[in-house]
């Protein structure tokens, strides 16, 4: 009864909100689904009262971009493809210049269900989180049918964000998601290649609330192949390599000094190497190699080390410098003349 009460609540609190929602497409070459999708995106929503629809056609070389308009879309277009992650760049730089209360995005190949946005937004308007995303393996009665491998290659992507979070995601490279303001206004995505990855990084490393989304998605696209994870092993260098920069990034002292620490125990174990030797002959030869590499791997390891202190310092800029990026956004679009 308590549970159907609070629900009650949450559910009466959201019909009296009056939030402006932009969903984001990105679009490559999907003339073809781009319109049915457009035409999903339901117009009425608890605790919503705008729905603006924003298509990001990225370089496409067939009619996506007059599809997109021809079904109501508002549409930004890159002149070449600069990648989905620069189109979702391109979307969230819209939605802060707009104001958006809050941002959907959601793939044009029809893959994922647009009449699921309303379950996708709830604990977003409900304020239990800040950025929602779908999931694909949460519920394993919702698991959709895809190759093995590329089922292998996203429940190993999830793990190493979750190991590097410290949180447990089942599926981190889902392309419907929700994002509150705050998170929208605090993203800087940089990966042009994809965002996916990065986005979760990000959000979690700023204790952003982040909550998993149980849908049923389509596992496969119904034309054509994905521009993003079409090749599965250069989608996976790709991504793990936006996944280093972020890391390094967020969490330069224990980046830096799991190099520096792994450089100092071999170190340590040549010069302990060499140590015996002397001990038991009297001799450094015919090992002074060890000693030599020892010295090498301990200054290599200081100089590693120094780097990761100079990452903290950095990375404690980046957080004061983007609160005040944050807060100047916050008041611009807010038409706040500030003082």
């Amino acid at each position: 009864m308590a549970l159907a009460e609070s629900d009650s609540r949450a559910a009466a609190q959201a019909t009296a909100l009056d939030l402006h929602l932009l969903v984001i497409i990105p679009a490559l070459d999907e003339a073809r689904t781009v319109a049915s999708v457009i035409h999903g995106v339901p117009r009425q929503i608890p605790g919503i009262s705008d729905v603006e629809i924003l298509v990001v056609d990225d370089g496409s070389g067939d009619a996506t971009a007059d599809e997109a308009r021809r079904a109501g879309a508002r549409v930004i277009q890159h002149a070449t493809s600069l990648g989905v992650g620069a189109a979702f760049a391109s979307g969230i730089r819209y939605a802060v210049d707009s104001a958006a209360d809050l941002v959907v995005t959601i793939d044009a190949d029809g893959q994922f269900d647009p009449a699921d946005i309303p379950t996708l937004v709830r604990p977003v308007i409900e304020r239990r989180a800040d950025f929602a995303s779908a999931s694909r393996f949460a519920d394993p009665a919702l698991v959709p049918e895809m190759p093995g491998l590329k089922r292998w290659g996203n429940r190993m992507m999830a793990r190493l964000v979750s190991r590097l979070t410290g949180q447990t995601f089942h599926d981190v490279s889902c392309g419907m998601r929700c994002y509150s303001r705050r998170a929208a206004l605090t993203l800087n995505p940089m990966g042009r290649f994809t965002y996916t990855q990065e986005v979760f990084l990000n959000l979690a490393f700023k204790q952003l609330p982040i909550v998993e989304v149980p849908l049923a998605v389509r596992g496969e696209r119904e034309h054509g192949e994905s521009r993003v994870a079409g090749n599965l092993w250069r989608y996976a260098l790709r991504t793990s390599g936006i996944i280093f920069r972020s890391y390094r990034d967020y969490k330069p002292m224990l980046f830096f000094g799991a190099i520096a620490g792994l450089a100092f125990v071999v170190a340590g174990a040549l010069g302990g190497f060499l140590a015996f030797h002397y001990l038991s002959t009297g001799s450094f030869s015919p090992h002074k190699w060890a000693g030599f590499s020892g010295a090498a791997l301990a200054v290599f390891g200081l100089v590693v080390l120094l780097f990761g202190v100079l990452g903290d310092m950095l990375n404690r800029h980046r957080v004061y410098l983007e609160e005040l990026l944050y807060r100047e956004r916050d008041r611009h679009t807010r038409g706040d003349p500030g003082g």
